[in-house]
């Protein structure tokens, strides 16, 4: 660019005009007409009405639209079928035959700058409206003012036939339940603008509450709504029936499943597939799963002829025999079956299911893009600051992991279905929608088009350049993430210029929420680190100042992130706007005052949780203080602070910290296993109570004892998939012992083995958090000590959050030498 006229460039954006406009690059069509020749076809007068209505929304202007061509074509926007272009000038005719070849549900837009024409032809009747809607994303538009670039010319058919995303209508969602039926309307139109063909509804019955403050009206009365706003815009409606009964094979169990799919079934106006998990929940053998599903099939098709059932092979707890009768029975091909489904918590890579089952079954694709952690696709290394801040559910896009997931594996499959549970994921959405169409577009482009679409042409690179700055938040250790505060100060740049309109935008909160929230939560974990340390320097000098002074000192510094917490006016615009996502778009943030569903979307109850451990050395330093002499508590407080030290010679190891996976053996990039089916992952949770975590990371151990940050964070391999590590460099003449924490999100029979000699046999985790154990002399011949954690068949995966490696010979001539006087 000219270095002269930047500077007059940028001034035009700030005050909101393009600067295309004033060299001639762009069209003007705030005058235009919309001419479309058909006059019965239901979507196509559809579409109409939706170019309509959303120009006007967002300009003020109403084009008006006629069903013939006019003497004298200009500034016209001409929507029409490509079978049935006869009826178009002889020159638009050879125009759009001179465009590349569309197919089903594809279209092309081409403009003509001397007339200010813009052409619109679809395929097909849903073509129309992807054409319409890729328009849109097109357009800038300015109260007043509809522009477009002269040199839009696309033709484009989608890659996948199976395009879209799940909306349950249940309490567990973070804002489905508090949609209204025109939120719903708006929110599927939204998603067809971006080329989303199919919505997922849920039955009233699910894994969840019946019913919720927030609901405005019965699920069975909604799901029925959004069938009909789907039928509307020509898009299928699948639903996911998780399998709730207790008994699937005592007749009078089976009368009172299949009475209530029949009232299901019956009231849904269109019904285009059923997806039955075979797990997650529900629990059955994969007999008894077919044999239900060839009845469920029987009830479906009395009211939804042409509906075929689609199946996943979800097993939290999956066996060989358990697969294998799986597939014996998909490769019937029962005439009901429409594909299988491949999702969260399968065992089996999409790749080996493609493999298994036989060619012309099609797979459909069920992304997990709504959760961080404790997911199919957690975010990669995260930090544990996020993890017990931001959680499970928290407001994320993440556009780079999404095309990169999306693509590592789009070709076993027809397009996808992904798994939401509210508006958090709603970059995550479009992403994906534009990759299900076309996986060669750049990230780059889609949040372009998002943000000139939804929140204003004004806004397109700030705002997108925004979105991906928020992911970047993500990516690595957060100490020394000073990017976070760079990212929270363009977000304040933007928030300053907005308009009132532009501030109430359900979008732009969730982008600004989340740019506070994460600069807030770096400036904690500086503040709370540096005040951790200051209370361990405190406790190193408990000799000289006694061990009670020592405690109470370090307490009181401890007792200062509460006391004295940091940068409070951020976590207050936090608050503000958690209340105003509540207000806008039924967002629920907190369980308190948004009724959210716990552990689910409400982060903001987490705004405040230890970023230290604070909380776990004053649980520990009250129970010193307690009991014991001085030299007891002297002792004491030493072990305390030298808990980490394997001592001479010897190596620890936290999980939670990048230079530990260094230690960790991996075959696969995330690029090629994002999903840590066959590679190691990180992982978040305690389990130390006997129970599996499921939504909340806890700091809660034994006897209501806080634990070490160290415990909530693991890396963990899935299912029996081997945990492997390699320590160099070791004595190969020396006795050395291994501590280790098996702490973590499962309860899992776990067995180690050193170069494959046993060093425990299986043990059931979370009974205790930390074990000692003997390595063999075998494994260290040559100084390099490999091990491997394996699981037994159908248990989740093994996780492991500490290791100290402890060289017995070095520590006892350590001892030696302290003793001799």
């Amino acid at each position: 660019m000219n270095t002269i006229l930047k500077p007059f460039l940028i001034l035009l954006c700030m005050i909101g005009l393009n600067p295309t406009t004033l060299f001639g690059q762009m069209i003007d069509l705030s005058k235009s007409k919309i001419i479309c020749l058909e006059k019965k076809d239901p979507l196509v007068l559809n579409a109409i009405s939706v170019l309509q209505e959303e120009i006007g929304k967002r300009s003020g202007i109403i084009l008006n639209k006629g069903s013939k061509f006019p003497k004298q074509l200009h500034s016209t926007i001409v929507v029409g079928l490509e079978g049935r272009l006869n009826k178009f000038p002889m020159e638009y005719q050879q125009l759009i035959a001179s465009m590349p070849v569309i197919k089903a549900e594809g279209y092309k837009i081409a403009v003509i700058p001397k007339e200010n024409v813009v052409l619109v032809v679809g395929h097909d009747s849903r073509g129309v409206l992807y054409g319409i809607g890729k328009l849109l994303r097109k357009l800038e538009v300015y109260p007043g003012q509809i522009l477009l670039s002269d040199d839009v010319h696309i033709a484009s058919t989608p890659k996948f036939p199976i395009r879209g995303h799940q909306m349950g209508y249940r309490p567990k969602t973070n804002a489905y339940d508090a949609f209204s039926v025109q939120q719903f309307d708006d929110y599927i139109r939204d998603m067809a603008i971006f080329g989303a063909n199919s919505i997922e509804i849920v039955p009233p019955r699910t894994d969840d509450d019946f019913t919720n403050v927030h609901m405005k009206i019965p699920a069975i009365e909604m799901i029925v709504e959004q069938s009909k706003i789907c039928d509307r815009y020509g898009m299928d409606v699948w639903m996911w029936y998780p399998n709730m009964g207790s008994d699937y094979t005592h007749p009078d169990s089976l009368k009172v499943e299949i009475e209530e799919r029949r009232q299901v079934f019956k009231v849904i106006p269109r019904l285009d597939a059923l997806f039955v998990p075979g797990g997650d929940p529900g629990d059955l053998e994969p007999d008894e799963l077919f044999n239900w599903l060839k009845i469920q099939a029987e009830v479906l098709n009395e009211y939804h002829p042409n509906a075929k059932i689609w199946v996943s092979p979800q097993v939290f707890r999956p066996t060989k025999a358990w697969f294998d009768a799986f597939y014996e029975h998909i490769n019937k091909e029962y005439s009901w079956l429409g594909g299988v489904v491949f999702g969260p918590w399968i065992k089996t890579p999409i790749k080996e299911i493609a493999d298994r089952i036989n060619p012309g079954i099609p797979i459909r694709r069920y992304p997990d893009i709504t959760h961080n952690l404790s997911s199919q696709y957690p975010i990669p290394h995260w930090d544990l600051a996020y993890a017990i801040t931001l959680g499970r559910e928290s407001i994320n896009p993440r556009p780079q992991d999404q095309k990169l997931i999306h693509n590592a594996f789009d070709q076993f499959g027809q397009g996808s279905i992904s798994y939401s549970e509210g508006t958090n994921d709603d970059v995550n959405k479009i992403i994906w929608s534009d990759q299900d169409w076309d996986p060669e577009t750049p990230v780059m482009e889609t949040l372009r088009d998002y943000t000139r679409y939804f929140i204003g042409s004004k806004y397109t690179e700030t705002v997108s350049q925004g979105l991906m700055a928020l992911e970047n938040n993500l990516q690595g250790p957060l100490l020394n993430n000073d990017g976070v505060i760079r990212t929270l100060q363009q977000w304040q740049d933007m928030e300053k210029q907005a308009s009132e309109e532009v501030l109430g935008n359900f979008r732009f909160q969730m982008g600004l929420i989340r740019a506070y929230f994460d600069a807030y939560q770096y400036r904690r974990l500086l503040y709370e680190t540096e005040l951790e340390q200051q209370a361990r320097e405190i406790l190193s000098s408990a000799k000289s100042i006694g061990p009670i002074n020592a405690i109470e000192k370090a307490k009181e510094i401890l007792y200062l992130a509460k006391q004295e917490p940091i940068m409070p006016q951020w976590k207050y615009k936090c608050l503000s706007l958690a209340d105003d996502l509540f207000n806008s778009i039924g967002a629920q943030l907190t369980v308190e005052k948004h009724f959210a569903a716990g552990g689910r979307g409400n982060f903001i109850d987490n705004i405040d949780v230890p970023l230290n451990d604070g909380m776990w050395l004053i649980d520990q330093l009250a129970t010193i203080e307690e009991n014991g002499s001085e030299t007891d508590k002297l002792v004491a407080i030493n072990q305390l602070l030298e808990r980490n030290n394997p001592g001479p010679g010897g190596y620890y190891d936290n999980f939670g910290t990048p230079r530990s996976w260094n230690r960790v053996v991996s075959n696969y990039s995330y690029k090629e296993d994002p999903g840590g089916l066959k590679s190691p992952r990180v992982s978040f949770g305690v389990g130390l109570k006997g129970e599996e975590w499921v939504h909340e990371i806890t700091a809660i151990g034994f006897d209501g004892h806080t634990t070490p940050l160290s415990w909530m964070n693991q890396v963990t391999s899935l299912y029996d998939e081997p945990l492997k590590m390699v320590y160099n460099n070791l004595d190969p003449k020396g006795s050395y012992i291994i501590k280790v924490a098996y702490t973590g999100r499962f309860l899992s029979k776990i067995k180690l083995t050193a170069e494959n000699t046993l060093v425990h046999d299986f043990i059931t985790t979370g009974v205790q958090p930390i074990y000692e154990f003997k390595i063999p002399t075998a494994a260290l011949q040559d100084g390099v000590l490999e091990l491997e954690w394996t699981c037994g068949e159908g248990e989740r995966g093994a996780q492991v959050s500490e290791i100290w490696i402890v060289n017995q010979d070095e520590l006892k001539k350590e001892e030696s030498l302290r003793q001799k006087p």
